[in-house]
């Protein structure tokens, strides 16, 4: 992208905000529409600009640099862009160390560009043939409705001795929510179990295992620890 004067875009911004009646969001619509080959600045920039003059008389700091100060600052405002839309998973830190920057630059940069770290949601991983299971036994419970009252809603949570995961430092940067997932295999390694269940809109009591979680020991804890905790369940 070519240097443009930052004088020049800031005139710019000044105009299209008053042609749009102060109106910011109306005003970055316009301006996307008449340089589209432009970066487009967000709306905190079109207000900042018109304060600036009304306030200062001025246009903000950052006009008032020097042109190597400018171009220097436009270039590590590409980098940042450029590096998240590689990679979205990127942390302000590296950033901040790949461009030479603070991390509140970089920070500045991202939110003036309307950009958030948005936090993976964790998921179970499943198999290949797991999704069409899944539809077919819901295809199957559809077909015979009188068999909700009758179905052990269960669900087992595993609690593991190893460190916590903070889940905090994986992220998503994105302009809107991406429901982004983080696949783990959590079952796989040494955990405690907790098993709680459901029926008849009734909570059953929960229960321990000692072990690790395998076929074997769930078959045991149905055959043999299962139809005691439905003792008071009609």
């Amino acid at each position: 992208m070519p240097f443009l004067s930052t004088h020049v875009q800031y005139y710019d911004m000044h105009y299209f905000y008053g042609y749009c009646d102060g109106k910011a969001s109306a005003a970055v619509n316009e301006y996307r529409r008449r340089y589209p080959e432009r970066r487009i600045p967000s709306k905190r920039v079109f207000t900042r600009v018109e304060q600036s003059l009304r306030d200062n008389g001025c246009l903000p700091r950052f006009a008032l640099q020097s042109e190597r100060e400018i171009i220097r600052t436009i270039n590590a405002r590409e980098i940042i862009l450029d590096m998240v839309q590689r990679s979205s998973r990127l942390s302000t830190r590296r950033m901040a160390s790949r461009v030479a920057l603070s991390r509140m630059n970089v920070w500045r940069t991202l939110q003036e560009e309307n950009l958030y770290p948005y936090y993976d949601q964790k998921v179970q991983h499943l198999e290949p043939g797991d999704h069409a299971k899944r539809i077919d036994l819901c295809h199957w419970v559809n077909a015979h409705p009188e068999l909700f009252n009758a179905i052990l809603f269960k669900d087992e949570a595993s609690f593991t001795r190893d460190a916590i995961n903070n889940l905090r430092n994986v992220h998503t940067w994105a302009h809107r929510i991406p429901h982004a997932t983080c696949v783990t295999h959590f079952q796989w390694r040494f955990s405690l179990n907790v098993w709680c269940g459901m029926l008849c809109k009734r909570l059953i009591e929960t229960f321990t295992f000692d072990k690790n979680l395998t076929g074997n020991t769930y078959e045991a804890f149905m055959r043999n620890e299962l139809p005691g905790l439905l003792e008071d369940i009609p």
